[in-house]
């Protein structure tokens, strides 16, 4: 079966096992229990119900398609095939482990061969995968296969620049401190001095 087939097909299945908003409000008042205090007095007896709308914004990449957002592409670039490149796109995630923000941004570039896409829709992509649970390193890999396969470059290369709050507010409490990941393909990864132009131009 191939990916066009199984992606919705999947996303299908984890729509049917999902909780009821009524299963979700309940698990966090057993959180709020378990944490010590009562779900019920006045100060957080609406909490359950903020709790579960933010989850539904933190989380909607689970309800989107990237490759929705890349499928309208141009194909008369004149023959532009130099980088393209987005900067300083904000990044809002979850990591996997703790459920703690991780909070960034992404620095994105491709190498188009015979079309480009609108450059809204890699921020729109970058922003889908963050709506997600995973660590920066799936997240910036993620970016990267959505991009090859719907837009075919002669390379791509992502960055991201993050701050994990699982490091920064609880654990060894370091602050400050940041974390970066790379992922470069095609022509990018066979070439160093395109990785310098990609670093150069992404940090300004």
């Amino acid at each position: 079966m191939d990916a066009q087939v199984s992606k919705p097909t999947l996303v299908a299945a984890r729509d049917e096992q999902r909780p009821s908003r009524e299963e979700a409000l309940a698990a966090v008042r057993t959180l709020i229990a378990w944490a010590g205090d009562d779900p019920d007095r006045e100060g957080l007896k609406d909490t359950p119900k903020r709790v579960v709308d933010a989850y539904g914004e933190w989380f909607e990449g689970y309800q989107a398609d990237p490759g929705k957002e890349l499928s309208r592409i141009f194909e008369d670039v004149q023959g532009y095939d130099d980088i393209v490149l987005l900067r300083d796109i904000e990044v809002e995630s979850h990591c996997e482990h703790h459920m703690a923000p991780f909070l960034g941004k992404a620095y994105v570039a491709y190498l188009p061969k015979d079309k480009v896409v609108g450059i809204s829709k890699i921020a729109r992509v970058v922003e889908i995968f963050s709506r997600r649970l995973q660590t920066q390193e799936t997240l910036t890999q993620e970016i990267v296969n959505a991009i090859e396969e719907h837009l075919d470059p002669r390379g791509v290369a992502v960055m991201i620049d993050a701050e994990h709050q699982c490091m920064t507010t609880r654990g060894v409490h370091h602050r400050h401190v940041s974390t970066i990941t790379t992922r470069f393909t095609g022509a990018f990864k066979d070439d160093p001095a395109l990785v310098e132009r990609f670093v150069k131009l992404a940090k300004g």
